[in-house]
């Protein structure tokens, strides 16, 4: 759905009767919130706020359970489990935790989800009524499955040109999700950030030619700093400022007579006019993964449309850390798996 967030929705049952719901699919994050009843602060959504007073399923989490431990959330002024979470764009959710039946695709119900109901929400979460955390921690939805799922999940975000914007992709869970046929390609282990999926990734190409960038510029340090993590709930690629510089400048010179914009758009630098072209040629932006695999990108997963007068640009920019992460509009249309449990993940075989 155009909802203007960059973000990717799956539609999910909350509560009992199931109350549907637009969530984000967030594989940055560990934690399951929607925004409920009463709210002190909520952004608009698509959907009415969720009211725990009609669910039969909703049950508040004390102070004392293994999921407020976990957590590490506080108890000030009641014996109700509070939790407070923010995200590296400034948006925050704070509430109470609950356990909650959560129903997907009609038929599979899972019972006893920890959720976050919140009450005081702010940021960027366009339309949708709150997150479902998919992270490697033991409080996202994947961990919550535990057993179940062996931390594994599938998934495939529809190409944004795939026409009108109201194509679906798909989202499944456990081991029979994992496809035959993917490259696989071992995950990396930062202790300081289980949420996170880390990835070896040793260098970019344009045009299939390696980009002059040292892979120390993606390389986890032992203080769990830099890296390369792969994000659902990110839009646009960030790279180090040295490795997205190189890579810009070889695109540009590559791109050769396409003409150019004056200037950049939002956090876009290198942009290109091309109203009136039926179509283009532009150089290949590939990944060359630490293992060997090198996942070379379609042209929709790196130069995107910005308005409706043809203007498009590269979709990548320079980050303001070492950490580099890789955002759905690189993933969109590709398959991927996560295998938590085995520590992999995959590419392809499928497309959408």
């Amino acid at each position: 759905m155009e909802q203007g967030s960059g973000e990717y929705f799956v539609r999910i049952g909350v509560g009992s009767p199931p109350t549907s719901q637009y969530m984000v699919v967030d594989s940055g994050s560990d934690i399951v919130w929607v925004q409920c009843k009463p709210c002190s602060q909520c952004y608009p959504q698509s959907d009415p706020l969720f009211d725990p007073t009609i669910s039969a399923s909703f049950s508040g989490v004390s102070c004392s359970s293994a999921a407020c431990d976990r957590l590490a959330a506080s108890c000030r002024d009641s014996d109700r489990c509070r939790y407070e979470v923010s995200y590296g764009d400034g948006s925050y959710t704070k509430g109470t935790l609950a356990l909650e039946t959560l129903t997907f695709h009609e038929s599979a119900v899972v019972h006893d989800v920890a959720i976050g109901c919140g009450h005081s929400n702010k940021g960027m979460f366009v339309g949708a009524a709150g997150l479902l955390g998919l992270g490697g921690g033991s409080m996202s939805f994947v961990g919550q499955l535990g057993g179940q799922a062996g931390g594994a999940f599938s998934y495939c975000l529809v190409s944004r040109r795939s026409g009108s914007g109201s194509g679906s992709g798909t989202l499944e869970f456990g081991r029979g999700a994992m496809p035959v046929g993917a490259t696989w390609i071992p995950l990396v282990r930062n202790p300081r950030a289980p949420s996170f999926y880390y990835v070896g990734l040793s260098g970019l190409g344009v045009g299939g030619v390696r980009v002059p960038v040292p892979e120390d510029l993606f390389r986890l340090t032992e203080l769990g700093d830099g890296g390369v993590v792969m994000d659902t709930g990110t839009a646009v690629t960030r790279l180090p400022g040295p490795a997205y510089a190189a890579l810009r400048d070889a695109f540009v010179a590559q791109a050769g007579d396409l003409p150019r914009t004056g200037s950049g758009v939002s956090i876009f630098d290198t942009c290109y006019n091309l109203n009136g072209f039926v179509s283009v040629r532009v150089p290949t932006v590939s990944f060359y993964f630490s293992e060997g695999p090198v996942l070379t990108l379609p042209a929709n997963n790196f130069l995107i449309p910005v308005d409706d007068g043809g203007t498009f640009c590269l979709a990548f920019a320079a980050s303001a850390s070492r950490l580099s992460i890789i955002g759905n509009v690189q993933q969109q249309g590709i398959q991927i798996s996560f295998d938590g449990a085995n520590g992999f993940a995959g590419f392809g075989p499928n497309v959408c």
